[in-house]
């Protein structure tokens, strides 16, 4: 009972911990490449748009006489145009026809030049097409044919017209009609029979172009005639006749196309739908009140459900290409092709099947034909007391939009990934023409962009742009959060639509979103984000957006949002920033007058990556924003003091992405002043290959004893050119470009060391042969961070700045011999007789000048192939950080981390082992230390390559390995290897330390430390060894984590200590400083130097999170406590020399408690108790072997040394001895190897043991 309520409460404390830890490197910069989306964005944009502007109206009726071969019922249907052609003169009612038809298509295209011929003869249709075509030119023209006064149309593709006396029926070839119609042209067919000239139509389309081809076959000849490309409408199929019944218009194919509502609602009527309707007969369909452009009165709502369910239907039927050439690219076409789908339903009632080219699918029993009706029922259900009233406001709306925006959302909220897109999409565009249900449709349409890109071309292909491009004219605040939204997604998609909104004014908008302080806090933050980014696609690349935005007071107003709390905020306020004065001269200009350079290097050290990144990328754009006959001396002293800015402060940053925006900054530098940085590459070069040469080359293969966590240890690596480091003389000699320092160890073995250290690179040795040179130290040190950049541990980083520098060495190798021992210019404004940019200073925030601007053809070899059209030079080197950054616009909502890493959990294989059982074996271990011997041989294994440091997962029993260059982790309970993989080492640099982060989350990595200065960390690192398949460990980040590594002492290498709970990493070893990085910022946050002479470093180093210190050891013996909440000057705050020799191991005793015990260990086998409010140490234990490897086991009061003797002691923490560990298990157990490294498991207690032989061994608890 006492050890379940002991589990239920050590449980209890490490989920809470665990709840309480942050993840960190988990950011999307982390888990993907930074390259831009793939939007995939459709033309939705037609090729075209093309106008209807002739109609020409053709009616052949011979009233009264019939045609011959249709036999007529009585009663009949006698209605043409809604006219009664038996109610006046013949020749008065066929002109009252064809006014009511021309009033009746004036409707859909007021401005289309109308012609009638009444019963016309073939040379009235001659001259009339004729004449339409060439007053259309490339426009369409529309034939429109009423045949009801003459036969059928014959099998030979001809329709009947009349001879001059009205005596024949004279025949007039579809052939002919089309060579005189020209295209584009639009048909419509009212007569019996009408697919027969559909069909052939189109085989007369094919002959057209036959005999073009054999007519034209030179290269001037005109283009092909395209009748294929004309659309047909006919009225009925082959062999059909047109219905006779007389409660229907003898013209219902045309009815149906021209007056929609009218005949609608006959025909429901007719099929006594509504049955539960009193009182209405067909005499009230001309009766409905209102207007079909006012949506307010009773007619013009019906006109506008009607609108938005046949645009639904065609939308859910046809393919897309057709929809939009159909129904969104002329508005008479679209309304023609709305109301044929009114024709397919009504018509195949009566046994008509309506025809057209192209051919569309059968819509009359598509389920929306309900919602239709309903819609006709409710409105009707109205009408007889809307007309006893004057009021034609009165009625009550259909609730019809109302429903169909629920069943959208119910689409959203229901509905799967994978679902066929909502049908309600062109109803929701309808919407937004009514002003009460907007904000909703708004709000609905903004969640369905948020799937995603393919829901913003879905959206886009709709046909929705120019109704939201019209809405940037409202006034209404409450759409403004909304509106952003959409546009947000709209551009993030298809950047494109930046020249619709500079042409239409749509800019301002988002100019107003920005200066708006009374937008409600909740949106405030997130929308002004959203409208930086809208106004910095809008001046990406644009120049006319650039110059509205610029008058439009852009730049003040992202300038003020720089200091914002809401990092995203500040980051695309400055992305916008850049991009406005991107090759704009003039905004440059605007830009320097607000010193908005200076207000950037702020966000040069800001706690978010995509900030700093965004800040430098943008500091980049200004320095390429003028070209180099445009510079005055003014200007580039500016330009220097960005670079020299931009060098001091991000060249070691912790972010791969910000270092990768410093390259693509410096190739403008280079570009712009190439004269003087080819001048400091050639002598770096020629220094180089000098160096390079066979008689300068030396090797260092000694075996080497490392004191600190590896026996042995080789350095054979070579030193590349260096050059001026700051605070040093420019005219310093140089060191040899190889060296060897030779320290002797306590013990007496000689260490041999490399002095090749990247981080090392401008403060170790001097650039030979420049000090005859008169220079600004400028150039020097920016080729030095770009040097050191070629080098980075990140391999991206460090591809961009080869690039680079390869540029360079070809500029040197292909330049002119003139240039060759020209002297580096001095900086303009700076010659040598003045003040000069020092290096590693802070430059000067304004430079008086008055150098005049020199002729500069001569002195850069910038040739005419890398200048764009408008001088700006092409850039060397690119990247895709701002593109990846719109991701957050494009990609749909993100899941939770959960949902998303729950099936691919790197430690899914020991969820087996619960918690609980876990926990109290653990406990049960810390409980018996005092009765047992801690030799039980749990594990032993060989290792890829001699063990150099161990460390066990804080959580799981996995040890990972690491020997010099390699990484190995292994299951000591399964014993079996669980991955394996190189470190990517540059030269011979060797791992030092390891850390583990996110341990007991989805996201666990390992970070690695090598001597080099460098940290790498790893992902996908603890994979499940049974799994089929996985994917082998990637770098998630890499950087110099210090520069001041001293290669002259160098022993103990980088040295890490992780603090989870604070996202803090501690840093030190090799040097007399340690250094406190913020690894959710990934930046140094901290610099505390530790005192002692030139000559110390640190070899060891520890910390916890639950307490500000700091404990560090030093190669001379001192033990310092630093207090981290104190200035660097202030922070130690303890100090002891007891020891005399090299300290291998620093502790904090039960860190996690808060306790001031500090256990360390020296070379010598002398360890020693701290109290820090204690001068001196409390204990001292003194073991009889000097020692290489030292580990403490803070929780269980035990440390374990090893030594070279072949001896591995456990003792307890006061001193006494609980076993000696020198013989493998077994009757003939091998003596063991000389140790090299010791870890114990942080919970269990675990002792790991590295030796020289390459085997791993795991001691556990003795259960004799």
């Amino acid at each position: 009972m006492v050890e379940s309520t002991e589990v239920s409460r050590l449980s209890g404390e490490e989920e809470e911990e665990e709840e309480e830890s942050p993840t960190v490197l988990t950011e999307s910069r982390h888990l993907e490449a930074i390259t831009a989306p793939n939007t995939a964005a459709h033309s939705w944009r037609l090729k075209e748009r093309m106008k209807t502007v002739s109609v020409a109206l053709v009616l052949c009726l011979n009233i009264p006489v019939d045609p011959p071969d249709i036999v007529k019922t009585q009663p009949c249907a006698r209605l043409e145009a809604w006219t009664d052609p038996l109610s006046m003169p013949p020749s008065k009612a066929i002109e009252a026809i064809g006014n009511s038809l021309q009033k009746a298509y004036e409707r859909w295209q007021p401005r289309a030049r109308y012609k009638q011929s009444l019963d016309p003869t073939v040379d009235d249709v001659k001259k009339l097409c004729m004449s339409l075509r060439r007053n259309a030119k490339e426009e369409r023209v529309l034939f429109h044919y009423n045949g009801h006064g003459v036969p059928k149309p014959t099998t030979n593709g001809e329709i009947w017209v009349f001879n001059k006396s009205y005596t024949q029926y004279i025949p007039l070839s579809i052939y002919e009609l089309q060579t005189w119609m020209g295209a584009p042209s639009i048909y419509v067919y009212d007569c019996s029979n009408a697919a027969v000239i559909v069909k052939l139509f189109e085989q007369f389309a094919e002959q057209h172009e036959e005999e073009w081809r054999k007519g034209n076959s030179g290269s001037n000849s005109p283009p092909p005639p395209s009748f294929r490309q004309c659309i047909q409408l006919g009225a009925c199929g082959a062999k059909e006749i047109l219905p006779m019944n007389p409660d229907l218009p003898a013209d219902v194919f045309t009815a149906c196309l021209t007056t929609p509502i009218n005949m609608a609602v006959r025909w429901y009527l007719l099929q006594n739908k509504g049955k539960l309707l009193h009182g209405l007969n067909l005499d009230i369909v001309d009766k409905i009140p209102g207007q079909l452009s006012d949506r307010r009165t009773l007619l013009g709502e019906l006109n506008w459900i009607f609108t938005a369910i046949t645009d639904t239907i065609a939308w859910n039927t046809l393919p897309r290409d057709l929809f939009q050439k159909l129904f969104r690219q002329d508005l008479l076409v679209a309304s023609l092709f709305r109301n044929f789908l009114l024709a397919q339903r009504i018509m195949r009632s009566y046994d008509c099947t309506p025809v057209s080219s192209p051919v569309l699918p059968p819509t009359h029993q598509h389920p929306m034909w309900d919602a239709w009706d309903l819609a006709l029922e409710i409105c009707l259900g109205q009408l007889p007391t809307a007309l006893r009233t004057d009021d034609l406001y009165s009625h009550v709306h259909s609730p019809f939009f109302e429903e169909q925006l629920t069943a959208f959302q119910v689409w959203l909220d229901l509905g799967h990934e994978r679902r066929h897109p909502p049908e309600q999409l062109p109803i929701v565009l309808q919407v937004l023409l009514s002003q009460v249900h907007r904000p909703r449709a708004l709000e609905l349409l903004g969640s369905f962009l948020a799937l995603g890109p393919w829901a913003v071309n879905l959206v886009l292909s709709v046909g929705i742009f120019p109704y939201v491009l019209r809405l940037l004219q409202s006034t209404a605040r409450e759409l403004r959060p909304l509106l952003v939204f959409l546009w947000a997604k709209i551009l993030a998609v298809d950047p494109s639509c930046k020249g619709d909104l500079v042409r239409e004014n749509g800019y301002k908008y988002f100019l107003q979103v920005l200066s708006d302080t009374s937008m409600p806090i909740c949106y405030q933050a997130e929308h002004r984000t959203m409208a930086a980014f809208v106004l910095g696609v809008i001046v990406w690349e644009h120049p006319e957006g650039q110059r509205v935005a610029l008058q439009g007071s852009l730049m003040p107003l992202c300038l003020e949002l720089l200091g914002d709390l809401h990092p995203p905020q500040r980051q695309w306020a400055t992305i916008c920033l850049g991009r406005t004065w991107h090759h704009h001269p003039d905004a440059r200009w605007a830009a320097t007058r607000d010193n908005a350079h200076e207000k950037l290097y702020t966000l040069l050290c800001d706690p978010v990556p995509e900030v700093r990144g965004a800040a430098v990328f943008s500091l980049g754009t200004f320095v390429s924003s003028l070209v180099s006959r445009e510079r005055t001396d003014h200007a580039r002293a500016i330009d220097h003091t960005i670079a020299i800015t931009l060098a001091n402060t991000v060249t070691h940053d912790g972010s791969p992405l910000v270092r990768q925006e410093l390259v693509v900054a410096l190739q403008y530098l280079i570009q712009m002043y190439e004269s003087s940085f080819l001048t400091v590459a050639r002598q770096y070069f020629r220094d180089e290959m000098m160096d390079l040469s066979p008689s300068s080359l030396a090797s260092s293969t000694d075996s080497i004893m490392s004191p600190s966590n590896s026996l042995t240890r080789v350095f054979t690596r070579h030193n590349p050119k260096q050059i001026t480091s700051p605070g040093q003389g420019l005219g310093s000699s140089p060191d040899s470009s190889f060296s060897e320092c030779v320290h002797t160890s306590p013990l007496g073995v000689k260490r041999a060391v490399s002095t090749h250290s990247i981080s090392s690179l401008g403060t170790a040795s001097v650039f030979s042969g420049v000090s005859s040179l008169s220079y600004s130290g400028m150039y020097c040190k920016l080729w030095q961070t770009l040097i050191a950049l070629e080098h980075d541990p990140f391999p991206a980083v460090a591809t961009l700045a080869k690039l680079v520098v390869d540029y360079v060495k070809i500029k040197v190798r292909t330049g002119s011999r003139d240039l060759v021992e020209q002297k580096v210019e001095s900086a303009p404004g700076t010659p040598v007789n003045k003040p000069m940019f020092i290096v590693g200073e802070s430059p000067p925030s304004t430079i008086e000048t008055s150098t005049p601007t020199r002729a500069r053809s001569r002195n850069h070899l910038n040739h005419q192939s890398d200048e764009t059209e408008i001088g700006f030079m092409k850039p060397i080197v690119s990247t895709e950080f701002v593109e990846w950054s719109a991701k957050t616009f494009i990609l749909p909502r993100q899941k939770s981390t959960e949902e998303l890493t729950s099936n691919s959990s790197p430690l899914h294989s020991y969820s087996d082992r619960s918690l609980s059982s876990r926990l109290l074996a653990e406990s049960e271990e810390r409980r018996s230390v005092g009765t047992n011997k801690l030799d039980d041989q749990v594990f032993v294994h060989r290792n890829p390559g001699p063990p150099a440091v161990l460390l066990f997962h804080p959580l799981e029993p996995l040890l990972t390995v690491a020997d010099k260059t390699n990484i190995t982790i292994w299951d000591v309970e399964r014993s079996h290897r669980i991955s394996h993989w190189g470190n990517n080492n540059v030269g011979s640099s060797c791992i030092s330390s390891l850390a583990v982060i996110n341990p007991g989350t989805p996201s666990s990595f390992v970070a690695t430390a090598c001597d080099d200065g460098s940290v790498r960390v790893w992902r996908d690192v603890f994979q499940n060894a049974h799994q089929q398949s996985h994917d082998p460990p990637s770098l998630i980040t890499a950087f110099q984590a210090t520069s001041d590594i001293n290669p002259a002492t160098r022993g103990a290498g980088l040295l890490m200590s992780w603090e989870q709970d604070t996202a803090t990493l501690v840093i030190g070893g090799d040097s007399r400083t340690v250094r406190v990085w913020d690894m959710q910022a990934e930046r140094r946050t901290m610099e505390l130097p530790t005192g002692g002479d030139n000559t110390t470093v640190i070899t060891a180093v520890h910390s916890h999170h639950a307490g500000p210190w700091i404990v560090a050891g030093f190669s001379d013996g001192y033990v310092r406590v630093l207090d981290r909440r104190l200035t660097s000057t202030r922070a130690v705050v303890r100090q002891w020399r007891e020891h005399t020799s090299w300290v291998i191991s620093t502790h904090l005793l039960n860190a996690s408690q808060a306790t001031t015990k500090i256990i360390t260990g020296v070379v010598s086998g002398e360890v020693r108790l701290w109290d820090m409010r204690q001068s001196n140490s409390v204990q001292v234990c003194a073991p009889n072997h000097e020692m290489t490897a030292m580990a403490t086991h803070a929780n269980a009061h035990l440390f374990a040394t090893g030594s070279v003797n072949q001896v591995i002691g456990v003792h307890h923490a006061s001193g006494s001895s609980v076993n000696v560990i020198k013989y493998h298990e077994g009757f003939m157990g091998t003596r063991i190897a000389p140790v090299s490294c010791l870890a114990f498991h942080p919970r269990r207690v675990l002792l790991a043991a590295g030796t020289t032989d390459s085997y791993i061994t795991v001691y556990g608890l003795s259960r004799r």
